[in-house]
């Protein structure tokens, strides 16, 4: 029997985190949000997930069922009734998701602007510079405006719908096995970056059609960038992710 690999990946920050994320990406409004729509994003999200076989927190999928019982009930039709005046109309299901959103977004606005100063008072000194090149640690600093976990993950759902076109088209069928240690990936990996100028496209790095290629290189990706090796940039919402070394 194949043992399938079993990631926690830290750098998810919770469903709330991928609903705004989807938010932000595909500029909706979050007072008036389109449930359907968001619904089909965020289930594609869980999807590809689950097909990296990632260990997904059930809170993940309380908001999946959620996000589809919401969906369900707006894709109910509209009944009119004959209220009076003392009753009030049902609340829109939308609205306690949207408080929750507003107010994580608050919270997380509020921990970026912390973070700043932070940053900010690290850099003052109360006396003149001294020599610190003997306790630097020789990593750069990762700078912001990075591709994020979320972006990565809707490039590996391209790469895996594509994936399943390319085996629904086989006429043939080989099982094989190559067990393929992430540490290799992760070395052939950094010798492709070195050979193509430091930069290369993220869809480069997955030549081989085979699913657990795809998984080993997706799990090595995160490793060297978890390493401060390598950092991930897209410019715009949905422009070509693009993988640089970092500089030493």
């Amino acid at each position: 029997m194949k043992q399938s690999y079993q990631v926690k990946i830290d750098a998810f920050e919770g469903p709330l985190d991928l609903l705004l994320h989807l938010i932000n990406q595909y500029e909706i409004d979050i007072y008036d949000i389109p449930v359907a729509d968001i619904t089909e994003q965020y289930m594609t999200f869980i999807h590809t997930m689950q097909e990296l076989e990632l260990d997904i927190a059930s809170e993940y999928l309380v908001m999946a069922a959620s996000l589809l019982a919401m969906k369900s009930q707006m894709l109910l039709p509209n009944q009119s009734f004959d209220l009076d005046d003392e009753e009030e109309l049902e609340e829109d299901p939308r609205e306690e998701l949207m408080r929750r959103l507003i107010e994580y977004r608050r919270y997380k606005d509020a921990a970026l602007h912390l973070k700043h100063k932070e940053e900010n008072a690290d850099r003052t000194y109360t006396k003149p510079p001294s020599n610190l090149e003997d306790f630097q640690d020789g990593k750069p600093e990762v700078r912001e405006g990075e591709g994020s976990i979320y972006d990565i993950l809707g490039a590996m759902a391209k790469i895996l719908k594509g994936h399943k076109k390319q085996e629904s088209s086989r006429t043939d069928t080989k099982i094989q096995r190559d067990e393929i240690p992430i540490q290799t990936r992760m070395s052939e990996i950094k010798k492709y970056i070195n050979s193509s100028g430091n930069a290369v496209s993220f869809f480069e790095l997955f030549p081989e059609p085979s699913r657990q290629h795809i998984v080993v290189t997706f799990m090595a990706l995160l490793e060297l960038m978890k390493g401060n090796e390598i950092y991930c940039v897209q410019e715009k919402h949905f422009d070509e992710l693009l993988v640089y070394k970092m500089e030493d």
